[in-house]
C-alpha cells in the first residue's frame, strides 16, 4: 500500500501562536485539513475529503458565513482532493471508497466530487445528520452520497475495543466526543500503523504527557465538542497509545503533524 498525505484545505484564523503555537501573535494562524489517499490492490481509498470544489466556487453557500469569518479558509482549487488526485496522475473516478472520521463541513465537504464512491462512516454519526443536527451542512450532502454506515464491532485494536474493520488494512476506531459518532481511521501500511485521529484532539503535543495546547485552540476545541467527558477520555486513551505503541497518530488540522508526515520519507 502506498500512502499520500494531502492538505485539502488551509485555514487561517486570527490568533497566531494562540492558535497554532508558532511564533508571532499579530498574524493569522495556519491550520490544515489532513487527508490520506491510499493506493490499494482494489483501488483508491480516500480518508477524509476536505472542503470540496464548491468551497472554492461558492464558499458562502457551501461553508457558511460563520465558518468563513472564524476559520478564514484559503480559496485554492489546487488544494481540493479531486485536483490533487489528478495531479498525482489518477482518475478521481477510481476512488472507490471514502472513509470519514465525522461529517463536519471541513471533513466531508468534498464528497460531492466523488459521487461514485462508497462513503464509510459510523452509524451514530450518520444518524445525527439524519436527525437534523445543525452542525452539519445539509447542502453538502444534497447529491445523495452512497452511505455505508457501520455499527461498532467486537474487534480489538491495541487497547481499543469495538473496532470495525471496513476494508482490508483500514479500520474505524471509536473516538466519540467531538461528535456523537466521531471515529479515528487506522491504516496498516508497510511500515506500521497510521491513525488519523480526526478532531479527537487538535494539537500535536496535546496527547503528550503532560498535554500542551495553545489556549485559543483549546477554547475552540471546547466550543465544538459534543460530549466533553467522552472527548477527554478518548484523548487519554490516545495518550496511552502513543506511550505504549509504535502507532503514528496525527490530528486532522495540525500543521506540524502534516509537515512531518508529508515529507518523502513518510510518503
Amino acid at each position: 500500500m502506498r500512502v499520500h498525505h494531502l492538505n485539502c484545505g488551509t485555514m487561517t484564523p486570527i490568533g497566531g501562536r494562540l492558535v497554532d503555537g508558532r511564533p508571532g501573535l499579530f498574524r493569522h494562524a495556519t491550520l490544515v485539513c489532513h487527508c490520506l489517499l491510499l493506493e490499494t490492490a482494489t483501488g483508491l481509498v480516500l480518508i477524509e475529503t476536505g472542503m470540496g470544489t464548491p468551497a472554492v466556487a461558492d464558499p458562502e453557500r457551501w461553508l457558511g458565513r460563520r465558518f468563513l469569518t472564524l476559520s478564514k479558509p484559503v480559496s485554492r482549487a489546487e488544494e481540493t482532493a479531486v485536483s490533487q488526485i489528478r495531479a498525482l496522475g489518477f482518475d478521481p473516478a477510481d476512488v472507490r471508497d471514502i472513509v470519514l472520521t465525522h461529517l463536519d463541513l471541513d471533513h466531508a465537504g468534498g464528497l460531492v466530487d466523488f459521487p461514485q464512491a462508497r462513503v464509510h462512516v459510523y452509524a451514530a454519526e450518520l444518524a445525527a445528520y439524519h436527525a437534523g443536527n445543525k452542525r452539519y451542512r445539509q447542502v453538502q450532502f444534497a447529491h445523495g452520497p452512497q452511505w455505508t454506515p457501520h455499527e461498532d464491532a467486537g474487534d480489538d485494536w491495541f487497547d481499543f475495543s469495538a473496532v470495525t474493520e471496513i476494508l482490508p488494512d483500514v479500520a474505524l476506531i471509536p473516538l466519540a466526543g467531538h461528535t456523537l459518532g466521531h471515529a479515528g481511521v487506522a491504516v496498516h501500511t508497510d511500515t506500521g500503523w497510521l491513525l488519523n485521529a480526526g478532531d479527537a484532539y487538535f494539537y500535536h503535543s496535546e496527547i503528550d504527557s503532560p498535554g500542551v495546547i495553545p489556549p485559543g485552540l483549546a477554547l475552540f476545541e471546547r466550543l465544538v465538542q459534543t460530549v466533553p467527558a467522552q472527548r477527554l477520555e478518548n484523548q487519554q486513551r490516545l495518550r496511552e497509545l502513543r506511550l505504549t505503541s509504535d502507532v503514528t497518530i496525527f490530528a486532522a488540522h495540525d500543521r506540524t503533524d502534516f509537515e512531518h508526515l508529508s515529507r518523502p520519507a513518510h510518503a
